[in-house]
């Protein structure tokens, strides 16, 4: 017998009503995608007259390792850190630890502390000696970083997560699965998952009718993305050299005929059929040929003059800038993006290529985050980082293995920057032991090998930055499924909605 969903939070169950009432006061259902605005639900999307504001996911594909990611600096912690993962003597790099000499450049000098689950005080860290471009961001308060995040369906201890009884204490579905949990982060869903809480911010959005054209609110730079599908918003692909074009209609060349292309686009356009698919099929294609001008159009604009890196996530970001600067042509208020980088799945090589693509992310960000300077519009984009999962705090010999929780990062002129979020979780490694007894305090943050315990939900991090982009307490729980078990919008002292790292 299969088994049934009844809950009423669940996304799919959502959409299905929502869906549902949208026919039922239509009184037919619509053309694919067409007339979008006017399919949302009434909502009180918090949109003040003539503002912009984008968000841009960087997921960092194959599961980020946090550890050395953002590294204790103090030297008790250090020391720990150092010990559990080969350090050499003296603070010398050894195994897959960092030597602590390294990490000067990266210092990260907040201006208030982080919390200690375990009331530490006078915690330090530094970021991997490669990203020198977000340690300055940081430092100077354009980033926050926000601790010990990850997927939870409620909040969890130790003891529930290893309790026989996963209905009052439930885990997240498929944990540690990479195409599980990268669906998770994104969608609060395993894999399979059709809708996204970039998508559900894009839905709202067009119920409000804050863009003019509803083909650019989510927009991916990085391939097929759940995060950015909603139930009524569809996600707008470009590559890193602008819209995907098609080429029939297109391509002056065809043929060896300049006129085949302009014959093809006036036939598309002017053309009907009694036939409803095909006429579908027309309509689709039609619009699809307008957004590549409109896209055209908006990236002949003057471009920023920021310099990108020329690697892929570079050119990705670089692209999400032109694009904002065209935010005008293209009719937008508010936009989600995504890009995404791989290679993030060390179980061997860590020390050898994780800087490297950190060094990248660090550069790729930075030089985004001058780009919106250039623009004036730094204050209203916001980047963030997401990733399947953190990683094994043990070493594993020459990499680290799946983990659960992990530390991200936020940048943006509305960032309350230079500060931690959330709780510096203990440095420990467990054994992983399901049998139950009573577990220390540094171990309840642990599921073994030092696999972080989230003490954050992913839905308190999208929450604090949907808050900011527009989106009411009201609404939340349409963005986020999960969002009512961590409290009231006023929060509890543990877990509030608005973790605080934006203005």
């Amino acid at each position: 017998m299969a088994m049934m969903n009844h809950d009423l939070q669940s996304p799919q169950r959502r959409a299905f009503l929502r869906r549902s009432g949208q026919l039922a006061l239509t009184g037919t259902a619509l053309p694919f995608a067409l007339n979008l605005a006017a399919m949302g639900e009434a909502a009180a999307f918090n949109a003040p007259a003539g503002d912009y504001k984008a968000l841009v996911c960087v997921f960092l594909f194959g599961g980020n390792d946090y550890a050395n990611t953002l590294i204790p600096y103090d030297d008790t912690n250090y020391n720990l850190y150092s010990t559990i993962r080969g350090g050499g003597a003296g603070q010398t790099a050894g195994g897959i630890a960092l030597a602590k000499s390294a990490l000067t450049a990266t210092l990260l000098s907040p201006s208030v502390g982080p919390t200690d689950s375990q009331g530490q005080l006078n915690r330090q860290f530094a970021l991997n000696p490669a990203m020198t471009g977000l340690a300055g961001l940081f430092n100077s308060g354009k980033m926050a970083v926000q601790l010990n995040v990850g997927p939870l369906v409620k909040p969890l201890t130790r003891t529930q997560y290893n309790s026989s009884d996963r209905t009052t204490y439930p885990r997240p579905p498929q944990l540690f699965s990479h195409n599980d949990q990268q669906s998770i982060w994104q969608s609060s869903s395993p894999e399979g998952s059709t809708v996204g809480w970039g998508g559900n911010m894009g839905d709202l959005v067009l119920s409000n009718s804050l863009n003019t054209s509803s083909v650019f609110t989510c927009m991916s730079v990085s391939g097929n993305a759940v995060f950015l599908s909603g139930d009524t918003a569809l996600q707008y692909q470009v590559s890193t050299s602008g819209a995907i074009k098609i080429q029939p209609a297109t391509n002056t060349s065809l043929y060896g005929n300049s006129a085949v292309p302009g014959a093809i686009y006036n036939l598309l356009h002017n053309q009907t059929s009694a036939h409803k698919m095909e006429n579908e099929y027309l309509a689709v294609t039609k619009r699809a040929l307008d957004a590549e001008s409109s896209v055209s159009t908006a990236l002949a604009l003057t471009p920023p003059t920021t310099t990108f890196p020329t690697d892929s996530l570079g050119q990705q970001l670089k692209m999400v800038a032109r694009l904002i600067n065209g935010r005008s042509t293209l009719g937008v208020r508010r936009q989600v993006f995504f890009v995404s980088m791989g290679g993030f799945d060390l179980h061997d090589n860590l020390i050898r290529d994780h800087g490297g693509l950190l060094g990248k992310v660090s550069a790729a960000m930075t030089a985004f985050y001058n780009a919106t300077v250039e623009m004036g519009v730094d204050s209203k984009v916001t980047t963030f980082t997401a990733s399947d999962f953190g990683r094994t705090l043990a070493s594993n010999g020459d990499g680290s293995d799946h983990g659960w929780g992990s530390h991200h990062f936020v940048v943006g002129g509305a960032v309350n920057g230079k500060r931690f979020y959330g709780e510096a979780p203990p440095i420990n490694v467990t054994d992983g032991s399901g049998s139950p007894r009573v577990y220390s305090a540094a171990e309840q943050w642990h599921v073994g090998q030092g696999r972080l315990l989230p003490r954050t939900s992913v839905d308190q991090y999208a929450a604090t930055m949907a808050k900011w982009f527009g989106v009411t307490d009201t609404e939340m729980p349409q963005v986020l499924a999960n969002i009512n078990n961590f409290g009231t919008p006023a929060g509890r002292a543990d877990y509030p909605w608005d973790m605080g790292f934006m203005a």
